[in-house]
């Protein structure tokens, strides 16, 4: 039976071009709500994957986003997130879209449409079977995705997919697929509207489940977040003020001397005792 992809089918509206901003604005909405609920759907299986990227990665192992166009970029943007909000290195999370960076701004031709390049971009970075791969795909169909995951799973690695359309080709060589089934976009393909919100979304979910367990959240807190700005100097202060209970310009000092929430707490907890 041929491969039907949902993510193509004719938006469920026509004639847009004669509707009002307003009612273009509210169909768009009314799609978008449904998005929260196909993620809802995918949890046992975003949860079988989190669950085994936890170990990998206490034993250093590292998770590869790859995908081309907007799913490339999504998992670029996310792994780029990571260092700033929970102090990780770089090196950690990594995205990589078809094309390289250039394609993060514009079309790269044919990029997607290799199968040997996924994994000779994932071997730039020693690849081992601690890592886990995670393949973005709204069509599940994208050849630099599929023979990425296909070696990365010969090679050991934990594989996972992220797609808009049950069985997908992506589903059938990765290990954990996660299957979101948006239904057809408001403009017919448009796969950066419902189907990229919902990669986002999954993204979100499974590095800042694997960052907490990683213990790099306290409380409900990013304790180990860069202080890169005036804003994120601010709210660490607060969090000194709120845990230590000192002034805010003796918050303030302690932690621009340490340089994270987490190593000021420990710090000053640490000369408490003695």
């Amino acid at each position: 039976m041929a491969f039907v992809k949902i993510s193509e089918q004719p938006s469920l509206y026509n004639d847009l071009e004669k509707k009002s901003v307003h009612e273009i604005l509210t169909e768009i909405n009314t799609e978008d709500h449904k998005v929260a609920d196909a993620v809802q759907k995918a949890i046992p299986q975003i949860e079988k994957l989190v669950t085994q990227i936890v170990p990998r990665m206490k034993r250093g192992g590292r998770i590869f986003y790859m995908g081309a166009g907007t799913s490339g970029r999504l998992g670029v943007l996310d792994a780029s997130e990571i260092p700033p909000t929970f102090g990780m290195d770089p090196t950690w999370v990594i995205g990589l879209i078809a094309g390289g960076d250039i394609a993060l701004r514009n079309p790269v031709e044919n990029a997607e449409d290799d199968t040997e390049q996924g994994w000779k971009d994932l071997q730039k970075y020693n690849i081992n079977d601690k890592d886990t791969v995670i393949g973005i795909a709204a069509s599940g169909t994208t050849p630099y995705v599929i023979g990425a995951l296909k070696t990365a799973r010969e090679n050991g690695c934990l594989t996972a997919s992220i797609t808009s359309n049950p069985d997908a080709p992506i589903s059938q060589v990765s290990e954990i697929p996660i299957e979101m089934i948006v239904g057809p976009e408001y403009v017919t393909g448009s796969s950066r509207m419902k189907s990229g919100t919902g990669q986002k979304m999954i993204c979100n979910m499974i590095t800042t489940t694997v960052m907490i367990r990683m213990g790099r959240v306290k409380g409900n807190k990013m304790v180990n977040m860069q202080l890169t700005n005036a804003k994120l100097v601010d709210r660490g202060t607060r969090m000194l003020v709120d845990e230590l209970g000192l002034s805010y310009d003796e918050a303030k000092r302690l932690l621009l001397f340490h340089g994270s929430v987490k190593s000021a707490i420990d710090s000053y907890r640490h000369h408490d005792k003695d």
